[in-house]
Formats: C-alpha cells, structure tokens, sequence
C-alpha cells in the first residue's frame, strides 16, 4: 500500500508532463477570419508566428473562403517574391485547410489570391526540433495558440487541444495503480 502511494503521484507528474509535450492543432492568427490582408504591419500573421511556439507534428488550421481565397505553402524564394506560380502545395478547401508541421525549420506560407501576398497576407512559421523545446518548462509568457473548437463548443476557448495522449496517459497510469492493488 505505501508503494501504491509513492507511485501514483509519481504518474500522475509523468502524466501531466505528457500533457505539455504533444502536438496540438493550431488555429492560424489564434481567429477564424485572420486569413486576410493585414490592416496594418502589426496585425499580420507574422507577428502572430513570432509569439507562438511551434513543434514537429503541430497542425495549422486555416478557415477561410476558399471560393475567393486559397493558401499556398512556398519556397522561402516564392515566399519573398510572392510568386503564387509554383506553389510546394496548394489548399483550396477553405474552412478545413490543415497543415501538419512535420518537420523542424521554417515553413512558408502565402495567399494564392491575387494581390492578396504583396499586400501581407502570408505566414512564416519556425517549428522548434525536438532538442530545443524544453519537455519539464513550457515556454512562460508565450501567448497559448488558440484551438480550433468541435462544432458544438464556442470558439472562446483558447486552451489547447490534446489529440489522444489524455486517454492514452490516462489509461496507462490506472493500469499501474490495479496493479498494484
């Protein structure tokens, strides 16, 4: 019995460290409708990205218009030029466009509507490696990315959204406590 007391509170810190080291899906500009043209340089994307930690296996969600807009991910060079012409990937499905990060390093993004890039609609995401993100101290003071909510919730939540890691921590850690019963 005294195992089962020193173990459970050790799972449950195991449990909740888990909950801070997994990918999350990420409403881009942290808004439905911040897939636009900035009204000025301090609202675009970009000053959004710079305040937002991004990891390998995040997902970016897009909700726009896709009958007038589109979202075109871009070499650095197409990204700077706003050349929509040779798009790495083009989403046209509007309000469900998702982008996994796979990978560390920058990813680059613009507007596929014309004249929409050169008026500052477009993101530059940097996703953090593995090595750099600190698993036992997330970043503090770092604005928390908005979610995207289920269709039945309000979009006032700004909590993360945990994709099958809570069941599955969840699950192991009252394995353990049985087995110890």
């Amino acid at each position: 019995m005294a195992c089962l007391r020193t173990l459970v509170p050790v799972l449950a810190l195991v449990f909740l460290s888990f909950s801070f080291c997994e990918a999350m899906d990420i409403l881009v500009g942290g808004s439905e409708n911040a897939w636009k043209i900035p009204n000025n340089s301090s609202d675009s994307l970009n000053q959004w990205a710079a305040k937002t930690r991004f990891k390998v296996g995040d997902v970016l969600i897009w909700k726009y218009d896709g009958k007038v807009d589109s979202v075109l991910q871009v070499t650095k060079e197409n990204y700077e030029s706003c050349n929509t012409s040779k798009p790495i990937k083009e989403y046209k499905d509007g309000n469900n466009t998702k982008v996994e990060l796979d990978k560390s390093g920058p990813f680059y993004f613009i507007s596929g509507a014309d004249g929409h890039c050169p008026k500052g609609q477009k993101l530059q995401v940097v996703v953090m490696s593995e090595k750099h993100w600190d698993h036992d101290n997330p970043p503090v003071g770092s604005p928390t990315p908005a979610t995207v909510p289920a269709p039945a919730k309000t979009i006032a939540s700004q909590a993360h959204e945990h994709r099958g890691g809570w069941f599955l921590a969840l699950a192991s850690l009252l394995a353990v406590a049985f087995a110890f019963v």
